[in-house]
């Protein structure tokens, strides 16, 4: 039976963050490079890579390098170079957002489709696959029924999805709010998050439905329920968000899942790993313990109504007791659970009568006696590790009965600061008598096998049985390698012969030395698809600036696929009027219940509001909110703000670029006028 295989896709902000990830279950890792990356203060240069891919290849593991942002004309060509030299560092594929890569010399490279190219319908998918895209991320806002729906359309390429971290509120690829506001681009790299931002929201009529809340924070995603379901819809690869998160969460993370799906495939030995190993770990994996707004399933099950992290875009952290005394310098928390320790360090939080989240360092945790003199209770004595000019009393809300919760936890750390996990490949090692001496034979997981030689006389054993027991103690005796003996055999003819334990011992590391040469040599990279010919056409003949066009290449891509008219991206500043900036599943109408659907038969607040726009404020920032609800999205509607475009202009007056202008294309497919603009 061929078994399906499943990827655990892990994140990495730099190399050493990547090889624990592969020792903590991952069978992939994605990283960037030096540059063109959607996470610019996340890249890493090609040696760093390099280093990681050859630890990833002895577990048959697979890196991925991004390169995943619009490209300007004048970068296309460091673009095409750098992937030339991923390729000779060994790297298994590319994730892209620019199709004018695809219009380059590059190498042969398997390339995946980035979440920034947001796809939705099987259309789109089913298009990307047939112009050789291989693997693709589906859009976070798909529910079972619709990934089911791509699936069908799209047999030759595996499909990826987010299974864990932070939320985009917006579409990937669909949010331009940050360049509009602060003239950084997430297309390019720099988002800085204006949708984690407090807003005022007010109706029609100037009325406030909600006071500076954080109305397009989400909270995190979590699937950890919906791991099956989301293969039997048709995923292939589960994706961790987090190239920005520390080594610690990357570890925490990655091996909550790779618990998961191990349980998962023993209960369903149809499926497996698309990597070798198994792990052990020194601690239990608690996602809680990562930073978090909370979880939610998103619309993987249908749309629900408490997905938004309104409160704060901060990690409140986990629940940890109450305060029972305050004063004047410290304070005394009871735990309630005599297991539960404070420690030095660790941060606390607490909800304001505001509901505005409050925190503070423990400089000093005392544990206090149990009642009747006992010496373990649940009561601390905390002294707050102030700030400078912070007095104790600017704490505030602080007050006997009030919920504490723990967003650092120090012991947490400083356990996963240690080496945690053990990543080992299972094999079989079997030795026989030959002609002139032994034979050991070593066969791993994946079917793979070498093996080695000795010549030796064969002499009899003085104690069979000890003899024997011997050799398969020191045959399975393999240290700190890649492997683990799952099985010991020794095929003799006739009576166990002696060997001596120097000359086997030696034998044994010359076949795991054999065997990890024959693991090498039977890795194959992962072959690039050719694109389907005659070019296929685009769902669409037009594309507005959501299409993200910034390059001439990615215009003559989407020409040779049928397209007539191509607006150029929104970081072309063409687009200076009120546009959509944002694009998302989630509605601001929904969350506060103030849908029209929703107020059908129910008495409240929600038959005052009508099905008109609402408007969003912070500070001097003011957005529309419409409404499309035929397909149920909400638009984020606002315009450049001219301090922006002043200081673009002034940028590219000091250093002139070439990207993309708008044009038509003609009825056989060449540009008019076409033409790149400074």
């Amino acid at each position: 039976m061929e078994r399906r295989r499943i990827e655990l896709l892990a994140p990495a902000r730099d190399a050493d963050i990547g090889i624990e990830a592969l020792r903590h279950g991952a069978d992939a890792v994605y990283i960037g490079g030096p540059g063109f990356g959607a996470r610019d203060k996340a890249g890493n240069p090609v040696a760093d890579i390099a280093r990681l891919v050859a630890e990833a290849h002895r577990w048959h593991a697979r890196i991925f390098v991004t390169l995943n942002t619009i490209l300007r004309d004048d970068e296309l060509e460091g673009a095409r170079a750098l992937a030339w030299q991923l390729f000779d560092a060994g790297v298994d594929a590319l994730i892209v957002q620019d199709m004018g890569l695809l219009e380059l010399d590059l190498p042969p490279l398997q390339l995946h489709a980035s979440t920034q190219t947001d796809i939705r319908t099987p259309e789109k998918a089913r298009f990307l696959q047939d112009v050789g895209f291989s693997q693709m991320v589906l859009a976070r806002e798909l529910d079972l029924g619709q990934i089911r729906a791509i699936k069908a359309q799209v047999q030759r390429a595996h499909l990826e999805f987010f299974v864990h971290g932070a939320l985009c509120v917006a579409y990937s690829g669909q949010c331009y709010i940050s360049h509009a506001m602060t003239g950084r681009s997430a297309n390019r790299g720099s988002c800085s998050q204006e949708c984690r931002q407090p807003f005022t929201v007010t109706d029609g009529a100037g009325r406030i439905v909600a006071h500076d809340k954080h109305v397009l924070s989400l909270k995190d995603n979590d699937q950890s329920a919906n791991l099956e379901a989301l293969i039997d819809a048709g995923i292939r690869s589960f994706k961790i968000e987090g190239r920005y998160k520390d080594m610690a969460t990357v570890k925490n993370v990655t091996a909550h899942y790779r618990t998961l799906l191990d349980t998962l495939f023993e209960r369903r030995p149809e499926l497996a790993a698309s990597s070798d190993g198994r792990c052990r770990y020194s601690f239990t994996p608690e996602p809680e313990q990562a930073f978090n707004r909370g979880g939610t399933d998103y619309f993987v099950n249908g749309r629900k109504i408490d997905i938004g992290a309104f409160d704060s875009p901060k990690h409140a952290g986990m629940p940890l007791g109450e305060v029972c005394r305050v004063g004047p310098e410290d304070f005394d928390l009871d735990t309630g659970d005599a297991t539960r320790v404070v420690n030095n360090g660790d941060a606390l939080t607490w909800w304001d009568r505001q509901g505005e989240l409050q925190g503070v360092p423990v400089n000093v945790a005392e544990p206090l006696d149990a009642p009747g003199g006992q010496q373990v209770g649940t009561r601390w004595r905390i002294t707050p590790n102030l700030s400078k000019g912070q007095a104790f009393s600017d704490l505030k809300d602080l007050l006997p009965g009030t919920a504490i919760s723990r967003n650092r936890d120090m012991a947490w750390e400083r356990l996963l600061a240690r080496p945690s996990s053990e990543r080992r490949i299972a094999v079989d090692l079997t030795l026989a008598q030959v002609a002139d001496g032994f034979e050991l034979t070593l066969k791993d997981e994946r079917g793979i096998k070498a093996a080695v030689q000795l010549a030796h006389a064969h002499e009899p054993a003085r104690d069979a049985r000890q003899a024997e027991a011997q050799m398969k103690e020191a045959l399975s005796r393999l240290g700190d390698t890649a492997f683990e003996a799952r099985r010991v055999r020794l095929a003799m003819r006739g009576q166990p012969l002696f060997l001596p334990l120097a000359r086997l011992n030696a034998l044994r590391r010359d076949g795991l030395a054999a065997l990890e040469a024959a693991r090498a040599a039977a890795f194959e990279r992962l072959p690039r698809h050719a694109p389907v010919a005659p070019p296929v056409p685009y769902p669409e003949d037009t594309l507005s600036y959501l299409a993200n066009v910034y390059n001439d290449k990615a215009a003559q891509f989407y020409a040779r696929h049928g397209v007539k008219l191509i607006a150029a991206a929104y970081e072309s500043h063409e687009e200076l009027g009120e546009v959509s900036l944002m694009i998302t599943k989630h509605c601001v109408r929904w969350s506060l219940s103030l849908c029209p659907k929703q107020a059908k038969g129910v008495t409240g607040v929600q038959g005052t509001v009508r099905a008109e726009p609402l408007t969003l404020q912070h500070g001097d920032d003011c957005f529309t909110l419409r409404f499309d609800c035929k397909p149920c999205e909400m638009h984020v509607v606002g315009a450049m703000q001219k301090h922006v475009l002043k200081q673009l202009k002034a940028e590219l007056k000091a250093e002139p670029v070439r990207f993309y202008r708008s044009r038509p294309v003609s009825a056989g497919g060449a540009l008019h006028g076409a033409r790149s603009g400074d």
